[in-house]
């Protein structure tokens, strides 16, 4: 059976993220659903499969239903397919971050990059005035990225802090475009930045799955393939899943224990 896959984020404030947890995971179960959702105070994270019209329930709960309230009104969601069910279980867990980065500075609701739209991804990134940064942990950079785009070879998004402080210099970095998975890193990732004095710091809206779903192939500035936390292991231009035969995971310095730590993220 085809699958429906829903990845969606959002910070927003969620005081009260742990009374949700056992609500939402109960809607969740209802319907069937199995993936991963991370529940904190500064928002959600999940990426959860399904069947078609579940998965529809539950995106029209996390926008419009009572659950939330109207909170999670500025939604980020894509979606795709799978051939078999890409999850072994439903798991909603509490966390202190959505996505762990270790800097309460970074507030992307109080500030936060530009957002550039997949259409006008190439003309930024091609600027020669731009540094195209990869903000993504080094096995997934390993297995596809943009053309000349910097690898900070981190193994944990919680390191990029002490990349930046190292490498990177408002003084001569000014104008940063970044992009990641899904978008939810690089939110984080250019508050981070603008809190520490950046001019111009770009993010591509909906990251590199958004790219990939929108920008054909022949105008793509992108290379090879794009990891992706679940059974799937990578996706292609359109989405399209791609067979393990096609990837060489040892090769890309990829270790389960790797893989499990960055989902968690």
């Amino acid at each position: 059976m085809i699958c429906k896959v829903a990845a969606f984020y959002q910070f927003a404030a969620l005081p009260d993220y742990r009374e949700l947890r056992e609500p939402l995971r109960a809607f969740c179960a209802g319907l069937a659903l199995k993936g991963s959702v991370l529940l904190a105070q500064e928002g959600i994270n999940g990426t959860v499969a399904g069947p078609g019209e579940a998965i529809d329930a539950l995106a029209h709960e996390l926008a419009h239903g009572d659950m939330f309230g109207g909170r999670l009104n500025n939604l980020e969601l894509k979606f795709s397919t799978a051939e078999t069910m890409p999850f072994g279980r439903l798991k909603v867990r509490l966390k202190k971050e959505i996505v762990t980065l270790g800097d309460e500075t970074a507030d992307p609701t109080r500030q936060v990059g530009t957002y550039v739209d997949a259409s006008e991804w190439n003309a930024l990134i091609a600027a020669p005035d731009t540094l195209v940064l990869d903000t993504r942990n080094a096995f997934e950079v390993a297995m596809g990225t943009f053309d000349g785009a910097l690898d900070p070879g981190i193994r944990s998004f919680g390191q990029f802090k002490d990349f930046a402080a190292e490498q990177l210099d408002p003084a001569k970095h000014r104008k940063i475009a970044m992009f990641c998975t899904g978008g939810i890193r690089c939110e984080k990732a250019s508050a981070h930045l603008l809190a520490r004095g950046f001019a111009e710091v770009y993010h591509l809206k909906g990251g590199i799955l958004k790219y990939l779903e929108e920008v054909p192939e022949a105008e793509s500035r992108w290379r090879g393939e794009c990891f992706v936390f679940d059974e799937r292991v990578a996706l292609g231009h359109g989405l399209q899943q791609l067979g393990l035969q096609q990837l060489d995971l040892q090769e890309c310095g990829l270790r389960e224990r790797d893989k499990d730590a960055a989902r968690d993220e």
